[in-house]
């Protein structure tokens, strides 16, 4: 299982319930990244999106202990109301194609499930309130790859990979 999100130079990742930056080649790395794969969410980020629903194109698994079964089925996504039943749920899918995309409390509890983390770093201080898990200082991730920076937005950006030395299993 993976990772994607974009972390400002504090490793901020939102205020307000919002994304801190809105970046066009940022969006399109995420797509090329998830398209056509399983991406893993907390309720929140459900209802980040236009009308709260799942992203086309992709199997979408929502964590939410409040969650409706005709909520889900309505909207079209799969719905896991406590992590024991999402590692199940996940168990029945090719994890090397899952993404976990937020929202904070999700990006924590599955860090260490993930083998993969794929970051854009975002070359600003975005002001945010929220914070992804500072991989750099974690001694059981490494930045193997980093792009040449790439100008999106009045911004400098680079696509970063890090790898889990010893990722958990579910």
């Amino acid at each position: 299982m993976k990772l994607i999100v974009a972390v400002d130079s504090k490793w901020g990742i939102g205020k307000n319930n919002d994304l801190l930056f809105h970046l066009k080649e940022d969006m399109r790395h995420f797509v090329a990244h998830t398209k056509g794969k399983i991406v893993i969410m907390g309720s929140n980020t459900l209802l980040s999106f236009p009308n709260g629903m799942p992203l086309k194109g992709r199997t979408n698994i929502v964590l939410n202990p409040n969650g409706t079964q005709s909520d889900a089925e309505t909207k079209g996504y799969i719905l896991a109301t406590s992590l024991g039943q999402l590692f199940e749920i996940l168990k029945g899918f090719d994890t090397s194609d899952a993404y976990v995309i937020g929202g904070a409390m999700m990006y924590h509890t599955m860090l260490p499930y993930c083998e993969e983390a794929v970051i854009t770093k975002v070359d600003a201080d975005g002001g945010a309130s929220v914070f992804f898990d500072d991989l750099d200082s974690l001694e059981n991730w490494q930045c193997t790859a980093v792009s040449e920076p790439v100008e999106d937005n009045g911004y400098t950006i680079r696509f970063c990979t890090y790898k889990n030395k010893a990722p958990l299993g579910f």
